[in-house]
């Protein structure tokens, strides 16, 4: 048989201690002391910073809605090959920002969800909206992304003033 036995002492420092004791194992449990200030100001600092992004995702989000779902498709397309395009600039040890795959990432997956919305607001179901994914994606004629052909525009325009 397990014997359990729980006893409360009170300190002088108006702390709670409490014993529990299982088996001849003694566990003390102290209560959860107050953060410090310093802790606390963090605490507040950071959560004025989440309302900022939250109002900027917000903004985005009302402005991926303006857009109608072909524009939607279209920037899908080329924010995925400026995906491809980071990842062959990562893997040549080239320096870029990291946080750009996050923020590419999560732009996507808003359009994404945008999509999927208006999909849902036409009555489309889960399994034809991926028989209609499967016919688009097999639809998308490879392009450079959009960052490629500016640059390409660059050197050319460089070329031309070299050999002007």
């Amino acid at each position: 048989m397990a014997s359990l036995s729980i006893s409360t002492v009170i300190l002088p420092s108006k702390s709670i201690l409490t014993i529990s004791s299982f088996h001849g194992v003694r566990v003390a449990h102290f209560p959860p002391t107050p953060l410090p200030s310093v802790w606390l100001n963090r605490a507040s600092s950071s959560s004025s910073n989440s309302v900022v992004m939250m109002a900027k995702r917000e903004e985005e989000l009302k402005e991926i809605r303006t857009k109608s779902t072909e524009e939607l498709n279209e920037e899908i397309v080329d924010l995925k090959g400026e995906l491809f395009m980071l990842r062959m600039q990562r893997s040549a040890r080239n320096d870029i920002k990291s946080s750009e795959f996050w923020r590419m990432r999560k732009r996507v997956a808003r359009m994404l969800t945008v999509k999927r919305e208006r999909e849902l607001e036409e009555g489309i179901n889960k399994r034809l909206s991926r028989k209609l994914d499967k016919q688009w994606k097999k639809s998308i004629v490879p392009r450079p992304p959009p960052s490629l052909k500016k640059k390409q525009e660059e050197e050319a325009a460089a070329e031309a003033k070299e050999s002007a």
